[in-house]
């Protein structure tokens, strides 16, 4: 029933996208478009080649998948709306399925499908959306994007929650969030780990494959694994932006019977005081976890703290950032836990997630040139590097894995992003680990 519900997923999306598409024209011009809701989607096609060099053992896999979603938002009526999303990824099989040179290694990237390299589609979103005044609740399968719970939209489908989300803004300059997260579903970019020390700091806990190819589970199994019974994660949140060119923001997660997270991020931009045409913006990011209730999870603790300095003039922009992870000795993964897709740190590289890793210093630089002018074109270009000094880890410990890459995305149309990105790591699994060349090259059609 998946692959068929893929398909249809798929052939609608190719059908909107193809071409030259226009908006259709409403039959009867009296009816507003807000008054029968509205249709959107995204279509994606991806593509990611992989050299592996495992001890100067060298192996390749790649891989080509188009899918995306395609969703329906209803008019308001009395503040009430619904809205309706399906997600779908069909692959495309460019050689047969079989291992190279070392068993674990196969020639199809993992991370572009559902979980056994299936194809696979789902209605990923159905909620329904009341609003009155500075007041919204939004109830049912949804998108987040939180500091810690997140889509983590990194390849062909993102995460998925199922959630009651409320929202107010009565306070001045102020956003208030209160949430309740049930279960969630793990998009293609988990299939990528596999559980444990890992994927539990790279934002996929114990249990994801419970929650693979379009299916929900619960916050605390996919967290922990089949088995866990818990209560979800409550989340509440104050943003605020009152002062001028300052935004300050405070989250706290508390997943019961396992852990509680608090997350902080400040913002302040301002105009440098050589240069007043150069832009320059300082932020910093705190995360501190301890375990709660029944400690499911055993001892946890975890510190993690991050600065960032940037700026910006014309069309170069970059920044440089640093962050620590302390050494705290917790009974699971030795360092931040982020099992729900939340990805929020300022050093992480493309691939490498080391800096949740206990004892673990990191730095990473960026910068971006906007090149409308010199080509003619919506184009920008970005480049980066990151070093990760793991110390005391349950994962490439005592280690200094770097991460270079570059990203550069064309706006061909208002509607069509194309990308093309790559990524350099070394010793990513450890002294005399393996690293890897690796190339996406990515098309995103919204409509």
């Amino acid at each position: 029933m998946k692959r068929y519900l893929a398909l249809s997923v798929i052939a609608s999306t190719l059908l909107l996208a193809g071409g030259d598409v226009k908006p259709v024209e409403p039959v009867v011009e009296a009816v507003e478009e807000e008054s029968v809701g509205t249709f959107s989607g995204q279509f994606r096609a991806f593509y990611v080649d992989r050299t592996m060099d495992n001890n100067h053992l060298i192996g390749n896999r790649n891989s080509l998948a188009v899918g995306g979603w395609v969703g329906y938002d209803s008019a308001e009526w009395n503040g009430l709306s619904a809205g309706f999303k399906a997600y779908g990824v069909e692959g495309i099989r460019l050689h047969d399925m079989a291992a190279t040179n070392d068993p674990s290694w196969y020639s199809y990237d993992p991370s572009l499908y559902g979980d056994g390299g299936e194809n696979y589609g789902f209605f990923g979103e159905a909620y329904l959306n009341y609003k009155r005044g500075d007041t919204n609740l939004k109830i049912g399968r949804q998108k987040l994007n939180t500091p810690l719970a997140g889509a983590d939209d990194a390849r062909m489908l993102p995460n998925l929650f199922e959630a009651a989300v409320l929202s107010n803004t009565d306070i001045q300059d102020t956003t208030l969030v209160l949430a309740q997260v049930t279960q969630m579903t793990v998009g293609t970019f988990g299939n990528v780990y596999s559980p444990g020390a890992l994927s539990i700091q790279s934002g996929y806990g114990l249990g994801f494959k419970e929650a693979t190819s379009g299916d929900f589970a619960e916050m605390g199994v996919v967290a922990l694994g089949t088995g866990t019974d818990t209560s979800g994660v409550t989340t509440g949140a104050v943003i605020y932006k009152g002062i001028e060119n300052l935004t300050l923001q405070a989250w706290d997660y508390y997943a019961w019977d396992i852990l509680n997270a608090i997350y902080l991020q400040a913002d302040y931009g301002w105009n440098c005081l050589v240069n007043e045409n150069v832009k320059m913006k300082a932020s910093a990011q705190y995360i501190n976890q301890s375990d709660v209730g029944d400690a499911l999870a055993g001892d946890v603790k975890g510190n993690y703290w991050a600065i960032k300095l940037g700026a910006s003039s014309g069309a170069l922009s970059g920044y440089v950032a640093y962050s620590q992870t302390a050494d705290d000795d917790s009974t699971l993964g030795h360092g931040i836990i982020t099992p729900w897709g939340g990805m929020p740190a300022f050093t992480q590289g493309m691939v490498t997630r080391h800096q949740f890793f206990n004892d673990t210093d990191t730095w990473k630089v960026a910068g971006t040139y906007k090149m409308d002018e010199l080509v003619g074109a919506d184009v920008k270009a970005t480049v980066y590097y990151a070093s990760f000094d793991v110390g005391n880890a349950s994962y490439a410990a005592n280690t200094t894995t770097d991460e270079a890459g570059f990203d550069i995305q064309y706006q061909a149309t208002e509607n069509l992003n194309l990308r093309l990105r790559a990524n350099y790591p070394t010793e990513f699994t450890g002294p005399d680990g393996y690293g890897w060349d690796e190339y996406r090259v990515i098309a995103n059609y919204n409509f």
